[in-house]
């Protein structure tokens, strides 16, 4: 026999069932392939839901991105005052600028559909794809750097400040997470600079050394964490002060259990749910990069490029960084949207 929580009433938790068939069931391979079906197609369902909604959700962001750049005054060519008119219009022809605007939107759209991104507009001779392809990494690394350190200090943060709800633990956490949540990056960066490279000494002002350059890497990474660290604080202490109180918390302590066990083996779980539903949007914020903390510390990221490809008009790059961004935060939705289900068994995907 199956046995079943009655909380569990969600794939997780028939998949988690799945498990416990005993193999002295008279059928066991009927049950194993009913529990199965239970719980593993209702996942495929929804990815196949998703993924088959992902390419008309980008073409509608391609599409509006595309006709708000054309509609921006300026053009791609507007900072070459010294070219010669027959030469701006031999490249304007060569880029097809000229052309009725809904063609230049179709051609743009066949060589999307062909993986073709097209060359960049400012930086002559290179495909948008090598640019992505050289400063996007750079993005993630940071991007992952600061999600780990932002994941530890907002958990960490919140966590203790439930322990001590009403306490002056507990306002001086919360005093914490909203200055992180309320500071911008463009006053926190300069500031973390002051401190710690100008006063101190410690660290180095801005640039890249490389994947292994950690001391570069530190002022950025705090940087761009502290507003996701003080938004996940807020939720894991609200997450968290709602499972204290549950009966099974109560159980757990009577039983004998020390504190400790029963926050990170029984609590923790419950107090993380809030903020798998906030991890989506903060890893795909992360991940493409930081506009204004790339430009602050001098990081060679697809965030930093993006801001100069917009500024120089480079449709085509601007065009390439928007794609790369819906795709990053539809995979980062999906995934969020796994995580929850797990954590929550009363979530259902649909």
């Amino acid at each position: 026999m199956i046995y079943h929580h009655p909380r569990e009433t969600a794939w997780w938790g028939n998949l988690r069932s799945l498990a416990l068939v005993e193999s002295r069931s008279p059928e066991p391979w009927r049950w194993t392939a009913a529990a199965l079906r239970q719980s593993v197609l209702p996942v495929i369902r929804y990815l196949l839901r998703k993924l088959a909604l992902a390419p008309l959700v980008l073409f509608v962001l391609v599409t509006i991105s595309f006709f708000l750049m054309r509609a921006a005054s300026g053009g791609p060519f507007d900072g070459d005052r010294g070219l010669d008119p027959e030469i701006e219009q031999a490249i304007r022809d060569h880029f097809r600028l000229d052309d009725p605007l809904f063609q230049q939107y179709l051609y743009f759209l066949g060589g999307l559909l062909r993986g073709d991104l097209g060359p960049s507009f400012n930086q002559r001779g290179v495909q948008v794809s090598e640019i992505i392809a050289t400063y996007l990494p750079v993005s993630i690394y940071v991007g992952l750097i600061s999600m780990i350190l932002a994941l530890f200090l907002g958990m960490a943060a919140g966590i203790w400040a439930a322990m001590r709800h009403n306490r002056w633990q507990d306002q001086s956490a919360m005093t914490a997470a909203l200055i992180g949540l309320s500071v911008p990056a463009f006053v926190t960066g300069p500031l973390l600079m002051m401190v710690f490279s100008i006063a101190l000494g410690w660290l180095p002002v801005a640039g890249w050394n490389g994947y292994a350059g950690l001391s570069h890497l530190i002022l950025p990474a705090t940087c761009l964490a502290l507003p996701f660290a003080g938004r996940i604080a807020r939720l894991a202490r609200t997450g968290m002060l709602e499972v204290i109180h549950q009966d099974y918390i109560r159980t757990a302590r009577a039983l004998g259990l020390a504190e400790h066990q029963v926050i990170l083996h029984h609590a923790l779980r419950g107090a993380c749910v809030p903020v798998a539903g906030f991890l989506g949007p903060a890893i795909a914020s992360l991940v493409t990069g930081s506009l204004v903390v790339e430009m602050i510390f001098q990081i060679p990221g697809l965030g930093r490029e993006f801001v100069l490809s917009a500024f120089n008009r480079d449709y085509t790059l601007v065009m390439g960084t928007v794609i790369v961004y819906g795709a990053v935060i539809i995979i980062a939705n999906l995934l969020a949207d796994l995580l929850l289900a797990w954590l929550d068994p009363r979530v259902r995907l649909s």
